[in-house]
């Protein structure tokens, strides 16, 4: 997620320091043109969009940060995060949503950037639009899946992240458990901690801390953003210019940007976003129906919501907030969202319509039940029974704690799919939340609600 810091940009400018040094730095952005010859794009709505690419390019790494941080390989030429960051009108909120990079894309016809063939309409993973057309391809399959029109183009790469974060003094991260990735080299204890610009970028790549994989790298990424702006609102460079250097400096010296996004724009829109902070934002991922929707040719992709994505992003055309405050019950705390888990009800008594009330009641916590509870092969079960495989242990424990007394049944091989077998002793659901506060339709949470107490 190096592309956060561009936000930061955004949000240091509200200082109003002089026009001449933020121009001084203009120079430093290499410019693209995604929106070149680009024809049928989608309306434009209230408020701006600002399509936010990080890229896997290491050039400028050294060699002992390659060592240090776990950045060997070779980098793929596609967009390593992808998210749309839409500013209200009244330049007041900033709603920012992340698509996932595994995402189920269909290109629209285009020219191959690296070896000129011509392509018609194709099936293909969101992140690899880049390596075929470049920015100009990502912004057109982005619009097509989304029809949000895009504004402004801007992408970074791992060397902006890591310095940015240095510049800053750090970023401080909260987790409530261990968080350990071999392949990152990340490795946190529970508790505070503030990270460097090395440390956070491992922080944000990580994908093998837990069973969520990408989704749950989303959710650090966002969390990450929040503490960033945190940061940087609340650290003094707002009120220091040769600070304010120092940070945009590191920012766009690995830059690229549309030619429409220049000193001017991040000026006015700085200015106007004076009062910006951390609960001023709003995070989302991308509402997902399928999570392995196999593609020949392609492999394992995301199938996005149509009904709930279409929903998300007819929120940003029409310029609303996409996350909803309002007071919380008192629930217990989980590891794993309900949105993300899939569960099946079984009645297990002869008390007619006990299969409908338990799903309804799991369902209206957020649980995604499939909606056709069904008769279990006893009508004899004494206690409720939850049927899990082993891989989604994090999710059973999640589910249990919504059925108190519920016994956990380990079944190797069964599934994403959760088993509830309701038994005689089932009273009532308990009502449960994440750890991580990214509840509501769109599993939408505010900046405040995400960064550390």
């Amino acid at each position: 997620m190096r592309m956060v810091t561009t936000i930061s940009v955004v949000v240091l400018a509200s200082a109003g320091i002089g026009h001449a040094v933020v121009t001084s730095l203009d120079a430093d952005i290499a410019r693209v043109d995604p929106f070149k010859d680009m024809k049928n794009r989608p309306e434009a709505g209230h408020g701006m969009n600002v399509l936010l690419v990080g890229t896997d390019g290491r050039d400028k790494i050294t060699e002992a940060e390659r060592r240090k941080f776990r950045l060997g390989g070779a980098p793929c030429h596609c967009t390593d995060t992808i998210m749309i960051v839409h500013i209200s009108e009244d330049r007041e909120r900033a709603s920012i949503v992340s698509l996932p990079r595994d995402s189920y894309a269909q290109t629209p016809a285009h020219t191959d950037e690296t070896t000129g063939t011509q392509h018609g309409s194709h099936p293909i993973k969101l992140n690899a639009a880049y390596a075929e057309g470049g920015p100009n391809l990502t912004v057109r399959t982005v619009e097509n899946m989304t029809h949000v029109k895009i504004d402004h183009y801007l992408e970074v790469d791992f060397t902006s992240f890591m310095k940015t974060v240095d510049v800053l003094g750090g970023v401080e991260i909260c987790t409530a458990k261990p968080l350990k990735d071999s392949y990152t080299g990340l490795d946190l204890a529970a508790g505070s901690h503030l990270l460097g610009g090395g440390q956070a970028l491992q922080y944000v790549r990580a994908r093998h801390v837990d069973g969520a994989s990408d989704l749950g790298r989303m959710q650090r990424q966002q969390r990450f953003l929040a503490a960033l702006v945190g940061r940087a609102t609340s650290s003094g460079v707002l009120m220091n210019p040769m600070k304010f250097r120092d940070v945009t400096r590191a920012v766009l010296g690995s830059v690229r940007a549309d030619k429409g996004f220049g000193t001017d724009e991040l000026l006015d829109l700085g200015r106007a976003m004076r009062k910006f902070s951390p609960s001023s934002s709003e995070f989302a991922t991308v509402p997902i129906g399928q999570m392995a929707y196999v593609v020949k040719g392609i492999g394992s992709t995301l199938k996005w919501d149509p009904a709930k994505s279409a929903k998300l992003f007819q929120s940003l055309r029409d310029d609303k907030p996409i996350a909803v405050h309002k007071a919380r019950p008192k629930s217990v705390r989980v590891d794993v969202a309900p949105q993300q888990i899939k569960v099946q009800v079984e009645n297990g008594t002869a008390t007619t319509g006990l299969g409908k009330r338990v799903d309804g009641a799991l369902s209206a916590l957020g649980f995604r039940t499939t909606g056709r509870p069904s008769s279990a092969s006893a009508a004899t079960v004494p206690r409720t029974v939850i049927s899990y495989d082993p891989r989604w242990d994090r999710s059973a424990k999640s589910l249990a704690a919504a059925l108190p007394g519920a016994e956990l049944r380990a079944v190797k091989g069964q599934g994403q799919l959760l088993k509830v077998t309701a038994g005689a002793d089932f009273k009532q659901v308990r009502r449960v939340r994440a750890e991580d506060p990214y509840q509501g339709e769109f599993g939408a949470a505010t900046g405040d609600q995400v960064m550390c107490p």
